[in-house]
């Protein structure tokens, strides 16, 4: 689902307070996840948007053109109601979230949640 379908599945999403747990966690695929834990709903999910494009300005400036919302992709990994009992799960991520395919390391730290 892309990141508006995920926020308008359940009103609760939108008015949350959100907890980041890294922005470039890696898939073996080598694309870029941004990992949030949905305070209300105890839902983590990997933010997944494709690489930005740079463009140059008429100026020769170059900017990040916006993203459109159907690019930007949401998969919910796991519902943990307690932020302690997700930072135990995830302890360590820090260094995990930089290594090659660390996505597969926090699923696997998840999967029985």
């Amino acid at each position: 689902m892309n990141i508006e379908e995920f926020y308008d599945a359940d009103p609760r999403r939108r008015s949350s307070d959100e907890v980041n747990f890294g922005r470039d966690w890696l898939d073996a695929e080598g694309r870029r996840h941004e990992a949030n834990w949905v305070v209300d709903t105890g839902e983590l999910y990997l933010m997944a948007e494709p690489s930005e494009p740079v463009e140059m300005d008429p100026l020769g400036d170059s900017y990040v053109p916006d993203m459109p919302v159907d690019l930007i992709t949401v998969e919910v990994v796991a519902t943990v109601a307690e932020r302690a009992d997700l930072e135990a799960l995830l302890e360590g991520w820090e260094v995990r979230a930089d290594e090659p395919d660390g996505v597969t390391w926090l699923r696997d730290q998840l999967s029985g949640s």
